[in-house]
């Protein structure tokens, strides 16, 4: 009777209860193994693994870390930017730039009288300064000027007023001095908006030339000493 009372104060275990408690199992010891892989000795895990590749003696990898250079796209770019913020206010330019080409967009509310191709003096004397630095950069790489014109939604004749802006800025860049066989002159009308947003501070925005330099051939480039002197090298 002892034996049969205590059978039925410990009843035996459910089965569903023995396979959640196997799930739980295998979850921790998921989360455990996802935690170890996370905070893993890349170092020792390569030499835990050389033990079943035969290898005599484990070698780490060596890296070797060169100074950053910097493209020469990126000095062009700063040389215009140095020019062009000590005669125009922020926000009416912008620069960006990648590997291959800078691209200065001009607002045309400084850039051009309202809805016209007249250049303001602003814009002219800003100009001049670019065609400077243009100059330099022609003495250190070939490169060619894609000038853009864009207006905003609602001008009058679009694609005539675009073309006609971005040949006012090659004109006068030419003017200056920089080579004509350079220049591509495009105009896009209203067709390529930078904000479509039913404000008219941004759609007012969307008047805009943009001049592309793309550079495509290095000449040389110039490498400061320790004594501070010019070091040429050609490329």
């Amino acid at each position: 009777m002892a034996r049969k009372k205590r059978e039925e104060e410990c009843p035996s275990i459910p089965g569903w209860l023995v396979s959640f408690g196997d799930l739980m199992s295998l979850l921790l010891t998921f989360f455990i193994l996802l935690y170890a892989m996370s905070t893993v000795d890349v170092t020792k895990a390569l030499k835990f693994l050389s033990y079943f590749q035969g290898e005599p003696k484990f070698k780490p990898l060596r890296v070797s870390v060169l100074p950053p250079i910097v493209p020469f796209a990126t000095d062009v770019a700063k040389k215009i930017r140095k020019r062009i913020e000590r005669l125009l206010p922020p926000h009416a330019f912008q620069i960006s730039v990648t590997t291959k080409y800078v691209m200065l967009r001009i607002f045309n509310d400084i850039l051009f009288y309202d809805g016209s191709s007249v250049l303001t003096p602003k814009a002219k004397e800003s100009l001049k300064d670019l065609a400077k630095t243009l100059a330099k950069i022609e003495e250190e790489a070939h490169f060619f000027i894609r000038v853009q014109g864009h207006v905003k939604k609602g001008t009058p004749h679009p694609w005539v007023l675009s073309i006609k802006r971005a040949e006012a800025v090659a004109l006068f860049l030419m003017s200056e001095g920089i080579d004509p066989s350079l220049f591509f002159i495009t105009g896009y009308g209203d067709t390529r908006p930078l904000y479509t947003w039913n404000n008219p501070l941004l759609i007012r925005r969307n008047d805009r030339v943009e001049i592309y330099i793309e550079i495509k051939k290095i000449k040389k480039f110039y490498q400061k000493s320790e004594g501070g002197k010019g070091e040429r090298e050609g490329q």
